[in-house]
């Protein structure tokens, strides 16, 4: 498994970072996929200058699986918040991707 993180505007504290890694490394739970070679994990946060405080931090995340993209992205006064938002958005998706994958196999 492959992740990158992208920061622009801000810089992860190690706090952030260690808390963030271990939420984006419960994911591979869901799907064995997720921890293969082929696959990668990219985070694209941002500090954005906005009029509304709860919309300052913008999370992207991207899970590259083969044969599928998954994304999602929320917007949150910190980044820890918007990356676990983001993560209760991928759970479903990882969840019908693995669906699919054992249908296909059998």
């Amino acid at each position: 498994m492959n992740v990158q993180h992208f920061e622009k505007n801000f810089q992860y504290t190690a706090n952030e970072f260690l808390t963030i890694a271990r939420k984006v490394g419960k994911m591979a739970t869901y799907c064995k996929l997720v921890k293969d070679e082929g696959s990668a994990i990219r985070i694209d946060a941002e500090r954005r200058a906005t009029k509304k405080d709860r919309d300052q931090m913008k999370v992207a995340i991207t899970v590259d699986l083969p044969g599928k993209t998954l994304r999602s992205e929320s917007r949150r006064p910190d980044v820890v918040e918007a990356v676990d938002r983001c993560i209760e958005k991928l759970e479903p998706q990882l969840k019908k991707y693995k669906d699919r994958q054992v249908k296909r196999r059998t």
